[in-house]
């Protein structure tokens, strides 16, 4: 099997919440720490993330106080590494609260920066929260059109039943852009996914507009929930589920 369809043991969403005064912190660690993330022992794939509300795709959606980090490791033992890492150590430091989601994955397709990171998993039987992630490079030509297209979808997925939490991720503030969700059971995505009217007729249009230069479509197992859930902007109850979650 080819590097490129070796899907990962774990994958892992460190998501950090910062004061405001730390803004201009994070800004100096998102130029320094994608490079020594890709470099740290044991990382596959690694992107350093700014976040917005997930309500649109422009400048206006972002959220400067919360800052993510999606890497695909070799082993569980090497993401055990990361804890105490000059990256980690940095995050952390300027950081009032955060999360972090292992992560398995189910199904993947599409590409990220000419690379497929999660291989080509094949799914699996799932009881408990999954985590979609969307992710796609803009055609320029096409981004006014992509962000009229936007706000049914999102208003839709506020409201959809059995979502978690949501929120929009980006590597750039425009052009690159992508989401992340979390749902109670895969029934609740897959319900929202393909049978939801205004998310249908996103999928529906997309070959047509050609909105995107390159995307990647993929969804995971929640294996762990470690942390403080409200950086994820959890919209469920203090009960609802999450599989080996742990304060």
């Amino acid at each position: 099997m080819s590097t490129a369809a070796t899907v990962p043991e774990l994958v892992t969403l460190h998501v950090w919440r910062i004061p405001r005064a730390a803004v201009g912190r994070a800004l100096g660690r998102m130029a320094l720490d994608p490079r020594r993330l890709r470099a740290l022992p044991g990382v596959r794939f690694g992107k350093l993330l700014g976040t917005g509300t997930g309500t649109g795709f422009g400048p206006g959606d972002a959220d400067l106080t919360r800052w993510a980090a999606l890497t695909v490791w070799d082993s569980p033992a090497a993401a055990a590494r990361f804890a105490g890492s000059r990256v980690e150590r940095a995050w952390s430091g300027i950081a009032r609260s955060e999360v972090r989601l292992d992560l398995r994955p189910l199904t993947s397709r599409g590409e990220w920066s000419g690379r497929q990171p999660f291989g080509e998993p094949t799914g699996g039987p799932v009881h408990g929260p999954v985590l979609a992630l969307t992710r796609a490079r803009l055609r320029p030509t096409r981004t006014l059109t992509f962000w009229r297209a936007v706000p049914p979808v999102a208003a839709a997925l506020h409201t959809a039943p059995g979502l978690l939490a949501r929120f929009g991720v980006g590597e750039a503030p425009l052009g690159w852009q992508g989401t992340v969700s979390v749902w109670r059971e895969p029934a609740d995505l897959v319900a929202f996914a393909y049978r939801h009217p205004e998310h249908r007729a996103a999928i529906t249009r997309t070959p047509t507009e050609r909105w995107y230069a390159e995307e990647l479509f993929a969804r995971f197992e929640v294996r762990d929930v470690v942390g403080d859930r409200t950086v994820l902007g959890w919209v469920g109850d203090a009960d609802d589920p999450a599989k080996g979650e742990r304060a």
